[in-house]
C-alpha cells in the first residue's frame, strides 16, 4: 500500500480537488461576526456549576443523593458529534453556514463529513461553510473535522427516480440483487444495484441480506440470479448499506475510494481525525496509517467496530488505533441485537483500562430526524452510554437530514449532562487504580494526583497547561468529577482533545512569553478568566492547577491547589 504522497506523484489522472482559499476569505467576509451576547447564549457556553453532592461511600448512596428539582447541574464533559448534511440528502439540513453557527453555539465539538455520500468538491464547500461559521465568532472557538470513510462497506445504488426516492418492498416480493453497474444509477423496484462484485461468491441459498441499518430483510431464494424473497419489508431509498451476516465478505481493509479520500484530507490539510469503517483487525489499522503517510501522520484514527470479526479483535485494534467507535447499526445486524448492549459495555470498558477515547454512535435520536422530541429508550440509550464511560456521543441522520439538527444537538447536550451527575466517580476511579501498572511516569503520576486532589478538595476545574495534550488524556483517563480546562497553543492538539471525556480545550492566541515561569502564569490567568466568563468558576473557588517545570513536551510534573480570585 502506497503512501500519499506516493500514490499522488505516480498518478496524474485522478486530481484531487483542493480548497480555494479566495473563496474562503470572500465566505467568511459575507456573514457577519457575534456579539459577545449571541456566541455566549445558549446551555453551552455557560454551564453553572453543580453543587456538590454530599460524600457518598457507596454508588447506592450517591444514586440516593440525586435529586431531579436540583437547579444547578455539572458541566458537560461528554463530547458530542454531529453529522453534516450531504448532497445525497434531498435537503440537507445542518450545512448552511447559518445553522453550523447555530450548531456551534448550541454545543458541537466535533462535525463529521460521511464520505459515504457526496463529491470531494461539494465537501470541500461544506468545510468551506465550517471555516466561515467559525469565523463568525468573536473568540477562537475549537471544531474538530473528522472524516468518516466509505470503507468496505456494501451500498445499494440510486433509484432511476432520484435519489431522494423510496420504494415501498413488501413482504413476499421477490427482488433481485445485481451487480451490473447498468443498474448502479437507475435501481427499481425488482432490480437493486449493489456495489460488491463478489456477492455471489459469499452467498448461499437461505442465507439473509440486510438492508438499511437491517430495517429489510431478504431471503436468498437463487444463488446465480441472486433471486431473494422479501422477509421484512419497508422502505427502501436510494445508497443504504447492505450487511451479509455470516458470510465471509473479502473486501479489502481500505478501498480504492477511501485512498482517494484521504488524499483530498491530507493535501488541504482540514481533517483532525478519520473514522475508519469496518475495521476487522489491527492490520487495518496499520495499512490506513501507510495510506495517510508522513503528511498525514498528526490525523487521530478511530476505529468504527461494526462486525462480529471487529469485537473478536477489539484488544488488538484498540492497541493499535488512537480511539474506538461503537458503530451499533451494523453492528446490531453483524451480531445478534441482544448482544450489542454487552458488545458496548465490553470496549467501552476496554478503551477506559487502555486510556483511550471511545464513541457511542447510531440511531441515538433517530426519532428526531421527523419529530421534535426524543422517545424515552432514546433518552435512556444516551443516558446510560454516558454512564458506560463514552468519551463522545454522535448524531448521524439526526443532524445530517433531519427536520430538527438544532434541537436533537440541544437534547442530547441536556441528556449527557443529567447522566453525568448520576456517574459515581469514587468506584470507578479507585478500581482503575487498582489495576494501573506501577511504577507510572511522572505525566502519569500527576494525572493520579490531580485527581485524587480534585475529589479531595471539591475542585471545580482542573487548569492544565500542556503542550502535547498527553498528560490532559491522562487525566480524562481517571473521570475527575470536574472540568479539565488544557490551555493549549496548538490547533491540531486543541481539536484531538475533543475526543476526550471532561476535557474543555481552551485556545490561547497570545505568543510565548521568553520567560517560561511568566508564560505559565499568563496561560494559569488564561484558563481561569475562560471558566469565569463560562460560569463554572467563580471568586473562591477551589482549583487544581498542573503545569510543567519547563517549556516543552514531557516535562509535567507538577501540581498546585490554589483559590480562584474573587477579582
Amino acid at each position: 500500500m502506497k503512501s500519499i504522497s506516493a500514490e499522488s506523484d505516480s498518478s496524474t489522472s485522478n486530481v484531487v480537488p483542493g480548497l480555494n482559499p479566495v473563496r474562503i476569505a470572500a465566505k467568511k467576509k459575507m456573514f457577519r461576526r457575534l456579539t459577545l451576547d449571541e456566541e455566549r447564549s445558549g446551555s453551552y457556553y455557560r454551564q453553572e456549576q453543580g453543587a456538590a453532592k454530599p460524600y457518598a461511600k457507596t454508588m447506592l448512596e450517591h444514586l440516593c443523593h440525586l435529586n431531579i428539582d436540583d437547579e444547578k447541574i455539572p458541566v458537560r464533559k461528554t463530547g458530542i458529534i454531529c453529522t453534516i448534511g450531504t448532497e445525497d440528502f434531498f435537503r440537507p439540513s445542518s450545512r448552511s453556514v447559518d445553522m453550523l453557527v447555530k450548531m456551534i453555539v448550541s454545543g458541537m465539538n466535533i462535525a463529521r463529513l460521511n464520505f459515504s455520500h457526496g463529491s470531494h468538491e461539494y465537501h470541500a464547500e461544506t468545510i468551506e461553510n465550517l471555516h466561515a461559521a467559525v469565523s463568525c465568532f468573536n473568540e477562537p472557538r475549537v471544531v474538530a473535522l473528522a472524516l468518516d470513510t466509505k470503507g468496505p462497506e456494501i451500498r445499494t445504488g440510486v433509484f432511476a427516480s432520484g435519489a431522494e426516492t423510496e420504494v415501498d418492498l413488501r413482504r413476499g416480493d421477490e427482488i433481485t440483487l445485481t451487480t451490473d453497474e447498468k443498474y448502479q444509477m437507475c435501481c427499481t423496484e425488482k432490480i437493486v444495484y449493489v456495489d460488491y462484485k463478489n456477492i455471489v461468491k459469499v452467498l448461499k441459498k437461505d442465507m439473509r441480506v440486510f438492508i438499511d441499518d437491517g430495517l429489510i430483510c431478504l431471503r436468498v431464494c437463487e444463488i446465480d440470479s441472486l433471486t431473494c424473497v422479501v422477509e421484512n419489508g419497508g422502505k427502501l431509498g436510494s445508497r443504504k448499506g447492505v450487511n451479509l451476516p455470516g458470510a465471509k465478505v473479502d473486501l479489502p481493509a481500505v478501498s480504492d475510494k477511501d485512498i482517494r479520500d484521504l488524499q483530498f484530507a491530507v493535501k488541504n490539510d482540514v481533517v483532525d481525525m478519520v473514522f475508519a469503517s469496518f475495521i476487522r483487525n489491527a492490520e487495518g489499522v496499520r495499512v490506513l496509517r501507510k495510506v495517510l503517510g508522513e503528511e498525514g501522520k498528526h490525523i487521530k484514527i478511530v476505529a468504527k467496530i461494526e462486525n462480529h470479526e471487529g469485537v473478536a479483535n477489539v484488544d488488538e485494534i484498540i492497541e493499535a488505533a488512537d480511539g474506538i467507535m461503537v458503530a451499533r447499526g451494523d453492528l446490531g445486524i453483524e451480531i445478534p441485537p441482544e448482544q450489542v448492549f454487552i458488545a458496548q459495555k465490553a470496549i467501552i470498558a476496554k478503551c477506559k483500562v487502555a486510556g483511550k477515547p471511545v464513541i457511542c454512535a447510531t440511531q441515538m435520536l433517530e426519532s428526531m430526524i421527523s419529530k421534535p422530541r426524543p422517545t424515552r429508550a432514546e433518552s435512556s440509550d444516551i443516558a446510560n452510554a454516558v454512564l458506560d464511560g463514552a468519551d463522545c456521543v454522535m448524531l448521524s441522520g439526526e443532524t445530517a437530514k433531519g427536520q430538527y439538527p438544532l434541537e436533537a444537538l440541544q437534547i442530547m447536550h441536556e441528556i449527557c449532562r443529567q447522566a453525568e451527575a448520576a456517574h459515581y466517580h469514587n468506584s470507578f476511579f479507585n478500581e482503575l487504580l487498582m489495576i494501573t501498572p506501577r511504577p507510572t511516569d511522572a505525566a502519569h503520576t500527576i494525572a493520579i494526583a490531580a485527581t485524587s486532589a480534585a475529589v479531595s478538595c471539591n475542585a471545580v476545574a482542573i487548569i492544565l497547561v500542556t503542550t502535547t495534550g498527553r498528560t490532559a488524556k491522562l487525566v480524562s483517563k481517571y473521570r475527575p468529577p470536574c472540568i479539565v480546562l488544557s490551555v493549549v497553543r496548538d490547533w491540531q492538539v486543541a481539536k484531538s482533545l475533543h475526543l476526550h471525556y471532561g476535557i474543555l480545550p481552551c485556545m490561547m492566541l497570545e505568543p510565548r512569553d521568553a520567560d517560561w515561569p511568566t508564560d505559565v502564569d499568563k496561560r494559569i490567568t488564561f484558563g481561569i478568566k475562560a471558566g469565569k466568563e463560562r460560569g463554572f468558576i467563580h471568586g473562591g473557588d477551589m482549583l487544581v492547577v498542573v503545569t510543567g517545570w519547563r517549556q516543552g513536551a514531557g516535562f509535567t510534573n507538577t501540581m498546585r491547589v490554589i483559590e480562584a480570585s474573587r477579582d
